[in-house]
């Protein structure tokens, strides 16, 4: 529990300038992997760790939208980005390692750059399937860092389950892609 407080904190205080300093940073690195994940979207859809909602453009129109997020001010400034595009967003505040929501409620979900910051990645993982539907699609954007030595999220999903439909790696292998179905 201290660690997800801190974690709390530490994205609370990032939020007013997380956008501003990540932009040209995120246009040398990820490039399109933003529309890319967002266009595999489809009908009930949750983003795990919505942030300040950078996504919320890409995803069509016809996706019913939440978004879940351990910082109250990142979903603040996800609500002002979702009223400034005419965007309905259902977001709340709540931990991936515990997800608020009952078994197989989406048919997609997503999660960009931020496995990173969950403190038990597998539990993240584990509950993203267990709230997807048999059949439903994970979108998952990660970047490269030392202690993925034990397997990058991608990995992870895998071992959880899931079936890749597309894997692909950018940069010289520092940001992964996948598009994986929960089988069934």
């Amino acid at each position: 529990m201290v660690k997800r407080e801190s974690a709390r904190r530490l994205w609370d205080r990032r939020a007013a300038s997380y956008d501003s300093q990540g932009d040209r940073m995120e246009r040398l690195t990820i490039g399109d992997s933003r529309e890319w994940i967002c266009a595999r979207a489809r009908g009930r859809t949750l983003e795990v760790g919505v942030g300040t909602g950078r996504n919320l453009s890409w995803y069509d129109k016809s996706v019913d939208l939440t978004g879940i997020d351990l910082s109250p001010n990142m979903l603040a400034a996800a609500r002002r980005r979702a009223g400034t595009l005419g965007r309905q967003v259902e977001l709340r505040e709540g931990e991936a390692e515990h997800l608020p929501f009952p078994d197989a409620t989406f048919d997609t979900v997503v999660c960009t750059l931020a496995v990173c910051t969950v403190a038990d990645r597998n539990a993240a993982l584990a509950e993203m399937r267990r709230v997807l539907r048999p059949g439903g699609r994970l979108l998952l954007l990660d970047h490269a860092e030392r202690r993925w030595v034990r397997g990058r999220p991608a990995d992870l999903a895998l071992r959880h389950g899931f079936v890749a439909e597309s894997r692909s790696r950018l940069r010289l292998g520092l940001i992964e892609r996948l598009s994986a179905r929960k089988p069934g």
